[in-house]
């Protein structure tokens, strides 16, 4: 048996028009997972998943907001009837509307992020894990951050919704770890994407950050896919409640 196969899979990804999500899609497409492309466009879902497809790959497109309740019901319903329940499902989608210090974050953004880092990976989950235990088991990855585990003056609320994603792997990894379900967090260092943006584009924050990685660099969003494709498959079947840290050594020298 290949320990990274993900054949007979099907694979929710949220935030997978892009990215670290997109990333993660192809990978896990081009390991056998029959993946379900979402972002909140419509249209840049379809491309994705077409252009899997165009490689051989099973995806489709449903996109969500998933700051909408009923819209994370959706892609779960309509992932159920194109291709059945999910067996792996990667929480990625998430958002940071404020840079700066906490004390001048408003109530709105505030809200905003633990709504949707926070809430969403919990009503989803929610949705899907009955199911994974129908099947006899399945795999959850939470994409979270180093923000989780540092102390920030620019990203307080991002880094306290990243924190939480790491507590709810935890919890649900006690809750569900009887029914054959896991559940793991990523927690990438800075990578280049557009997310990220703001930070890498900046040449002082940039030249910083990378001065205190031992590899000097950035990462790449494909070098985070792997991990998931590892705690998807055989390969992660003994792993859960943790944080894998990818980050080019950061953490560990700063």
């Amino acid at each position: 048996m290949n320990l990274f196969s993900l054949e007979g899979k099907v694979a929710i990804i949220t935030g997978s028009t892009k990215g670290i999500g997109l990333a993660i899609a192809i990978r896990m497409a081009e390991h056998g997972a029959k993946v379900v492309i979402s972002s909140r466009n419509q249209d840049a879902c379809d491309e994705v998943a077409s252009a899997i497809r165009e490689k051989g790959g099973v995806a489709i497109a449903i996109a969500c907001n998933i700051n909408y309740k009923e819209q994370l019901q959706e892609l779960v319903s309509k992932t159920e009837q194109q291709l059945g329940k999910a067996s792996v499902l990667v929480c990625n989608a998430a958002l940071n509307p404020y840079f700066g210090p906490s004390q001048d974050i408003s109530d709105e953004a505030f809200d905003k992020v633990m709504h949707a880092n926070i809430g969403s990976v919990h009503r989803l989950c929610q949705k899907v894990l009955p199911g994974m235990a129908e099947m006899g088991g399945g795999a959850v990855i939470i994409v979270s951050s180093i923000g989780g585990l540092k102390g920030t003056d620019a990203l307080g609320a991002y880094a306290i919704s990243k924190a939480a994603d790491m507590q709810i792997a935890r919890n649900l990894a006690v809750e569900w770890g009887p029914k054959n379900i896991r559940v793991n967090c990523i927690a990438p260092g800075l990578v280049k994407t557009d997310f990220a943006k703001a930070l890498w584009e900046n040449p002082e924050i940039y030249e910083a950050t990378v001065s205190k990685y031992p590899l000097r660099r950035i990462g790449e969003p494909d070098e985070i896919a792997g991990a998931a494709v590892f705690l998807a498959s055989a390969a992660g079947s003994f792993t859960t409640g943790q944080t894998i840290v990818i980050d080019g050594g950061g953490t560990i020298a700063s």
